[in-house]
């Protein structure tokens, strides 16, 4: 909508680049052009703005496919005014001068017209098209035939309105048959679900048993093993045992190799021990065969007094001297034939 100001009873008009002004006055065309700045008087003044902008008009409307099921298209139109001298003539754009306001409703006259043109086209194209292949391949046919039926609709171009581009958002069916139609989709999807599960299952469980065979291999491998172990232990042992003997009868026969030989020893020992006392016991008493019994009987005093505990003090009587003596000094009596 165009700025308008007053001043003193003249008004000035401000319009957007988008904005193509049209002012008249007096039956005369004084001001065209898009962004118009200029003075006017309201009383003479008769103006138009013409929007020259892109415009997305959205729309929606129902058909019917061939096989009687009804559907819901969302679609969207993107025009705008190339001749706005032409939409001008064609359509009421003309603005009030004092509020720069719409007298008329153009764009809602467009947007009927396009859209009914374009409802035109998609009800001949879905009429044609059952249910399934309109939503599989109802999107890009509905577009296409739009779109050539726009550029081709001979209204269009007479009003200056040019279409930049046509899209078709989706096309729906009702909700139960939506939801019917979705049912084999989803029970396929729940299928493959539930062979994927499975499938998990099944390779769980597979790789379970090769664990458990896994496990049950290394046990008896274990088992094979600790078997050897004893074996090997009970060899080790016997031998170990055997070894043991010889060398303990090596050592015994060696004990008594040395026991005998000692005791051998021992006995030449003796002998020779028992040999040299005897001979020296026959020369001792070979000795004392030839000496004076007196002398004997001194030697056999000396020897007592070398064997009797130690005399501090010896106190000999009268009687015991004398008797000695006298005993000294009797003579021995002869030795019998």
């Amino acid at each position: 909508m165009a700025d308008i100001t007053r001043r003193f009873g003249w008004r000035h008009l401000r319009s957007a680049p988008t904005a193509h002004i049209r002012h008249h006055k007096r039956g005369r065309l004084t001001h065209d052009g898009p962004g118009l700045s200029f003075w006017y008087r309201s009383l003479s003044a008769a103006l138009s703005e013409v929007p020259v902008d892109d415009r997305e008009l959205a729309m929606a409307f129902h058909a019917r496919t061939a096989d009687f099921q009804d559907v819901t298209v969302q679609a969207t139109v993107t025009y705008r005014v190339s001749d706005p001298a032409a939409a001008a003539a064609r359509l009421d754009f003309s603005v009030d001068p004092d509020t720069g306001v719409w007298r008329g409703t153009p764009l809602e006259q467009t947007a009927t017209l396009l859209t009914e043109t374009a409802q035109q086209h998609t009800l001949d194209v879905l009429a044609r098209t059952p249910l399934a292949a309109a939503l599989v391949d109802g999107v890009a046919a509905v577009r296409e035939r739009v779109a050539a039926g726009l550029s081709a609709e001979p209204r269009l171009p007479d009003t200056g309105i040019d279409v930049v581009a046509v899209r078709v958002v989706a096309i729906r069916p009702e909700a139960e048959v939506e939801r019917a139609l979705r049912t084999p989709a989803r029970e396929q999807i729940q299928q493959e679900a539930d062979r994927s599960v499975y499938e998990r299952r099944a390779v769980a469980v597979e790789r379970e048993r090769t664990i458990a065979e896994n496990e049950l291999a290394s046990k008896i491998e274990l088992a094979r093993r600790e078997e050897q172990l004893v074996d090997q232990r009970g060899t080790n042992a016997r031998r170990e045992a055997e070894e043991k003997s010889a060398a303990d009868g090596v050592r015994s026969a060696a004990e008594a190799a040395r026991t005998v030989r000692l005791a051998r020893a021992e006995a030449e020992a003796a002998r020779e021990v028992g040999a040299a006392r005897a001979e020296a016991q026959s020369a001792w008493l070979r000795a004392h065969a030839d000496v004076d019994p007196a002398t004997l009987h001194a030697l056999a005093a000396t020897r007592l007094a070398e064997n009797l505990p130690r005399i501090d003090s010896l106190t000999l009587s009268p009687d015991v001297l004398s008797g000695l003596l006298a005993r000294l000094g009797r003579p021995e009596p002869e030795a019998r034939a």
